[in-house]
């Protein structure tokens, strides 16, 4: 078997409430596509130094609360990063950790098909950052491909169902407003998405926002 390694930039210990149910462990991972401006991680993503583990490493590190997750409902949750693109990575991570733990991906969707179809199994919790529904709007702040996004979005809601999907809707200083947020929501909710979160971006200049 190739060697499978996760380009980790940091683990975050005993969260609740912010990364899925439960006690979560949040993996943030390297790499991604998009270039949006106000990204938190961006000079890390940049110019990453992560430190690559294998996915029995990652769990020898995890595992010591093991407890919290079974009692809870928690477990891991990946980040970055776009986490799919280490699609390979989380499936194989699935394999090994004991049933009771629940997996979460935070994802901006912006990747291609096939990564989302290898972990479509091994998901449990999908977060999106769907930045904007409006295609322009999409662009320009993330310099991303709308289409792409929308049609994997599509493609969750139809194969694993809207209760394994919860997505977040930013108000985007000097990118959007809070009337192009509620159109993104209303767009969101006819495409059958129903769990939402509107929030919005806390900018600090040289740091990025506060989510």
């Amino acid at each position: 078997m190739d060697d499978v390694r996760y380009p980790l930039l940091s683990l975050s210990r005993l969260r609740m409430g912010t990364d899925g149910n439960g006690v979560t462990t949040l993996v943030a991972g390297a790499g991604c596509p998009l270039h949006c401006r106000w990204c938190i991680n961006g000079r890390l993503l940049r110019d990453p130094q992560p430190e690559r583990i294998t996915p029995e490493e990652l769990l020898e590190r995890v595992k010591v609360d093991d407890l919290y997750f079974r009692a809870t409902g928690g477990g891991i949750t990946f980040g970055g990063g776009e986490s799919l693109l280490h699609a390979e990575f989380i499936r194989r991570f699935r394999e090994l950790i004991p049933a009771e733990w629940k997996v979460s991906a935070e994802t901006s969707l912006a990747v291609p098909e096939e990564q989302l179809l290898t972990v479509l199994c091994a998901v449990d919790l999908f977060i999106v950052d769907c930045k904007d529904m409006n295609e322009e709007t999409y662009r320009r702040y993330t310099g991303g491909e709308f289409s792409l996004m929308e049609s994997n979005l599509r493609l969750l809601l139809r194969t694993a169902g809207p209760e394994r999907l919860f997505v977040r809707v930013p108000r985007i200083p000097e990118y959007n407003t809070e009337e192009d947020q509620g159109r993104s929501a209303d767009k969101l909710r006819k495409m059958g998405v129903t769990n939402l979160e509107l929030f919005e971006y806390v900018i600090r200049e040289k740091n990025g926002p506060v989510r």
